[in-house]
């Protein structure tokens, strides 16, 4: 049975790349080289983060746009038919597919990514989201619930189906809050014998699921300081559970030969924001979220057009090493990434970048993966 290599190699320093199926991936900029998020340019940068040797891909699920001048994600491919076709046109990458709870009917979604196992020979992973962006909510004819604790009771019964249908080899009824169901099943299992599950929580209700759920929680990084006392708090958290749980966060890259071009580019970048956008992204996270905390949101206004809030790193690729080791002394397990042009950066990372996190141990030559998988 095939082990999703997502939950092996604990020693290793997580890397993925995040929202190249949305239009402008996470710099909300107006610069004309923005990332173009077509199929063709998506395939290519799986093949590119395989052969670089990331960990994974993570796709945002939006459906509508954040408006501004660049209507920022309002053009997305849907992130389940997203991994399905480049599961089919890779080798050894795991790719998540991104699932909205209250959007997707438990039993439609295990047959689905038991599907989507199998293409992949058991490289799925599932990034669940309990719900926070009311008016992609409205858009759908949805009704999101203002408190956190609906939100989490129904994310942890859908969960609760999902796994039931995976498990368990006869049909069952289930009679719960939001899904009663009579004789079902789902055929066939996902051939990994475990699924890891991704979950971003800000509030004290989603991180008590995501401890209780996922493998991986998200969240933001706003000074090492407090992100070391966080992933700390949330890994304790876990294991009075019984579990250990990785904690990652994003990370937005601006990596060039000298910190004078590093930041002469970042600068061009958020000089170029998208005022309108970021306005919306703030006020409706404000309203509905708690991935920031809301005291800092308006101060990460310039965070936000560099890459969605992201942790910057900016330099030569020894100051982007340097700050994923501080992530990495933190308490983090890994970090997504995002840059302005994932294709055009790419290749400059992985040249400059990951031989200097192997030598600083953080990460295992493929060689090696291979020789202990």
């Amino acid at each position: 049975m095939p082990q999703n290599t997502m939950l092996t190699h604990p020693d290793e320093f997580k890397l993925g790349m995040f929202s190249a199926n949305c239009s402008g991936g996470l710099a909300v900029t107006k610069i004309p080289e923005r990332w173009d998020n077509s199929w063709q340019n998506n395939l290519k940068h799986a093949q590119m983060a395989e052969d670089a040797g990331f960990d994974f891909l993570l796709p945002i699920a939006r459906w509508i746009g954040y408006g501004g001048e660049t209507d920022f994600h309002g053009s997305v491919l849907e992130t389940v038919t997203w991994a399905t076709g480049l599961l089919a046109h890779t080798r050894s990458i795991n790719v998540f597919a991104t699932i909205h709870t209250a959007f997707n009917h438990p039993v439609v979604v295990a047959k689905q990514l038991a599907t989507m196992d199998h293409i992949g020979n058991g490289r799925v992973g599932l990034n669940l989201v309990a719900g926070w962006n009311r008016p992609e909510y409205e858009a759908l004819g949805g009704d999101l619930p203002q408190d956190h604790e609906t939100r989490y009771r129904m994310a942890q019964e859908w969960l609760d189906v999902l796994n039931r249908l995976w498990r368990e080899p006869q049909p069952f009824e289930f009679s719960g809050e939001f899904w009663q169901l009579q004789r079902t099943y789902s055929n066939p299992k996902p051939l990994a014998d475990r699924l890891p599950i991704i979950n971003a929580a800000g509030s004290a209700q989603g991180r008590e699921f995501a401890t209780r759920n996922a493998d991986f929680l998200f969240t933001t990084v706003i000074t090492l300081e407090a992100a070391q006392k966080e992933i700390g708090e949330l890994k304790q958290q876990a294991r009075a559970l019984g579990r250990d749980i990785g904690v990652m966060t994003l990370s937005s890259v601006f990596c060039r030969p000298s910190r004078a071009e590093a930041q002469e580019y970042y600068r061009y970048v958020v000089d170029n924001a998208d005022h309108g956008a970021i306005d919306n992204i703030v006020r409706i996270m404000f309203a509905n979220a708690e991935s920031f905390p809301k005291a800092a949101l308006e101060g990460l206004r310039e965070r936000f057009a560099a890459g969605h809030g992201g942790w910057p790193l900016i330099g030569t690729p020894d100051d982007v090493a340097d700050g994923l080791e501080q992530l990495a002394a933190a308490g983090l397990d890994g970090s997504v990434f995002g840059f302005v042009d994932y294709n055009k950066e790419l290749p400059y990372f992985e040249q400059e970048v990951l031989p200097r996190l192997q030598r600083k141990g953080m990460r295992i030559p493929r060689e090696q993966k291979r020789q202990r998988a």
